[in-house]
């Protein structure tokens, strides 16, 4: 059973990061950060510089700049897990006299998907420029606690709208910002977020279908097999009844790659799973990424709380209302109503 062991070890390494990422999300400081410094540190003096250099400008292209490589490994990834599911699984099913109609759904959730991934990707998630900054202002007020009147970006050098930001690796700011999805190559805010809840929902369904197919073929060749009523010998020379452990280890050394797909499938269906949820709560509360970290430990830019001279800084008006903890809120229906049509920009008449 030594691969039953190293399969729970690998689940459980996964499980931490993913522990670990959603803790320190959003944290100048992190386990991740800390690490990587102390490995830089204690490996630099035996790297050559050359190579030093070209891990920095690679990790820095690959994080910090706009580039279509996790895009690729998405397709990649996609493509392995139709391939080894219309190679394998789909005969097998067909065997065992699964209806063309439930065969199809992956591939329909699969059509649905692209559609929703394009759509994230090529739609302009709010860009606030110049032209179109006067009737952006007056989409949001300010809470005064986050987003402060007659602040310009540093780099823009544009008055910055209520609950914008701007991005460093697509160099703008953009309207609502929610943050920079890699997966997309795109910022996710105003005018695409409703496409990435949708995207997030259909990846879950479609691994979530092709799932339930694979565990639904593998259930029936294990009854098939009678696999079950069977007994084997174990290190002792004790004969032994077949129980879950020995099935599953039968079955990973008879299918070993159908195994893994369905083990990746899982673990990507619940892992986006959480995921969508949490965007689904922050849609019906009418809150960004952006601000959810910042309320996690918000301080005011322009205070110092400490000094009770500067508390009271004309910049920041009257001291926010914190027992409002979702501050642009407007009830559920009508926050979700936001999400799927964005708010348009008010033009005020002349007189």
């Amino acid at each position: 059973m030594d691969f039953l062991t190293l399969f729970a070890v690998y689940v459980v390494v996964i499980l931490t990061c993913i522990a670990l990422v959603c803790k320190y999300s959003g944290q100048q400081q992190t386990p991740f950060g800390v690490i990587f410094n102390c490995i830089s540190r204690v490996t630099a003096p035996f790297v050559p510089v050359w190579l030093q250099r070209l891990s920095q400008r690679s990790l820095h292209g690959l994080f910090h700049q706009r580039n279509r490589t996790f895009i690729y490994l998405h397709l990649l990834l996609e493509l392995l897990a139709y391939g080894e599911f219309s190679y394998e699984v789909f005969g097998f099913c067909r065997d065992m006299d699964t209806t063309l109609t439930s065969l199809s759904v992956p591939y329909i959730l699969l059509a649905v998907k692209t559609y929703l991934f394009y759509l994230c990707i090529t739609t302009d998630p709010g860009t606030v420029t110049q032209a179109k900054m006067s009737g952006q202002l007056s989409i949001y007020p300010y809470d005064r606690r986050m987003f402060h009147p007659g602040v310009p970006c540093p780099t823009c050098q544009l008055v910055k709208p209520a609950r914008s930001k701007h991005c460093r690796v697509c160099d703008r700011c953009v309207q609502r910002f929610d943050h920079h999805c890699i997966w997309v190559n795109n910022c996710l805010g105003a005018r695409n977020t409703r496409y990435f809840i949708l995207y997030l929902m259909s990846v879950c369904a479609m691994a979530g279908s092709m799932a339930l197919l694979t565990g639904d073929m593998l259930l029936h060749a294990v009854l098939r097999s009678g696999l079950l009523r069977s007994s084997y010998m174990d290190g002792q020379g004790q004969r032994q009844q077949a129980g879950p452990l020995f099935v599953f280890q039968h079955l990973f050394l008879t299918f070993p790659r159908i195994v893994f797909m369905l083990g990746f499938l899982v673990f990507v269906c619940l892992l986006l799973a959480g995921y969508a949820l949490f965007h689904c709560y922050l849609a019906l509360v009418n809150q960004t990424s952006n601000e959810w970290y910042k309320g996690r430990g918000m301080v005011c830019q322009h205070c110092h709380p400490n000094n009770p001279a500067t508390s009271a800084d004309s910049h920041c008006g009257p001291a926010p209302d914190r027992s409002r903890r979702h501050f642009y809120s407007r009830g559920m229906w009508r926050n979700l109503g936001e999400i799927f049509f964005p708010l348009c920009p008010v033009h005020k008449k002349d007189n």
